[in-house]
């Protein structure tokens, strides 16, 4: 068995959390936040899962120091935003080298950079024992609840990717795929946030199956467009780590991402929606940031680029939606 600590107490880290110590390791969550920190080791809760009684194991603390060295494995899942801050504060205490678990999904603003490339910049090759990606349809509403899930463990080094499959699969209720395509399952897990986006605007706006449908089928053609050019095998896309984490995200209420675009749609003002979320809409920055690299490699996305446009340049949803059904004709 195996010393884990989970950095981020949200919802996704305290699920992974209670996965783990459901199959027998020794796990300690790290949170910033007091309150969460005292919800997990007083009342085994936290808010934004509402009911839910976690594994009565769970321990909690804010101590990054006391994480690390607790640590053979640190699973990071924080929002990609503050991905490299809180890297920095897990390096300023590292003394033994340790494997990196990422759990978020999201490209860095600005510099375009996916976590695997962000944790190589920012955590010394000396403290580096490995980095493994795990991604795929697992909305953390559901594995809190044990409920039947499915994911990848992705890393170049293919023994390491066996490792943390081992670690994370549950024969009751989650099971782990390996894949060596680190690009692929991250651009995926990214990109699919965007068109989920794009999934809630069009069902906000009163739209149904048929154009739900078609959303999510091109938008996973602009998901392997960008991924491909970026070095991502095209396979990936249509594993777990792609159209599988694309269709949930796409289609299910508990879907952030879904929900902000579903008021946008609806008519709520953007600023309003984005505030009134109580956890993070990734998908609003991973527009930018792909849309931004593919102006970079000339790349065309239209249903992401129609998707940013709503959210940075204002345009409205019924404006960009005809944009697009006015493109040329085309080949499929």
């Amino acid at each position: 068995m195996a010393n884990i600590s989970v950095i981020g107490g949200g919802s996704w880290g305290t699920a992974l959390a209670q996965l783990l110590l459901d199959n027998g390791h020794d796990v300690i969550v790290r949170d910033n936040n007091k309150h969460n920190v005292d919800n997990i080791n007083n009342n085994h809760t936290i808010d934004v899962l509402e009911d839910v009684i976690l594994h009565k194991g769970m321990k909690a603390t804010t101590s990054i120091k006391e994480v690390i060295d607790f640590a053979d494995f640190i699973v990071i899942s924080v929002p990609t935003k503050v991905m490299r801050n809180a890297l920095n504060e897990v390096k300023d205490v590292l003394t033994t080298p340790k494997v990196f678990i990422n759990a978020s999904k999201g490209i860095e603003p600005v510099t375009f950079k996916r976590v695997s490339e962000i944790v190589e910049e920012v955590i010394p090759n000396e403290y580096l024992k490995g980095f493994v990606s795990i991604s795929g349809p697992s909305h953390a509403e559901e594995v809190v609840l044990r409920k039947l899930t499915s994911i990848v463990s992705t890393s170049v080094d293919y023994k390491l990717a066996k490792e943390v499959q081992t670690i994370f699969h549950n024969k009751n209720y989650f099971r782990v795929y390996t894949s060596t395509d680190i690009i692929g399952a991250e651009m995926g897990a990214s990109l699919k946030n965007v068109i989920a986006l794009a999934s809630g605007i069009l069902t906000g706006l009163g739209y149904g199956d048929n154009a739900r449908a078609a959303l999510i089928t091109r938008g996973l053609v602009e998901m392997n467009r960008l991924s491909v050019a970026v070095g991502a095998e095209s396979k990936t896309l249509l594993g777990l780590t792609g159209i599988g984490d694309l269709i949930v995200t796409c289609t299910s209420l508990h879907s952030r991402n879904f929900q902000a675009g579903f008021k946008i749609g609806s008519g709520t003002n953007l600023e309003e929606t984005l505030n009134s979320m109580t956890m993070v809409v990734e998908g609003a920055r991973s527009a930018k940031a792909a849309y931004d690299l593919a102006k970079e490699l000339d790349i065309e996305i239209p249903i992401i680029e129609a998707t940013y446009d709503i959210i940075y340049n204002h345009i409205s949803p019924n404006e960009s939606i005809s944009k697009l059904m006015n493109r040329d004709l085309k080949a499929e």
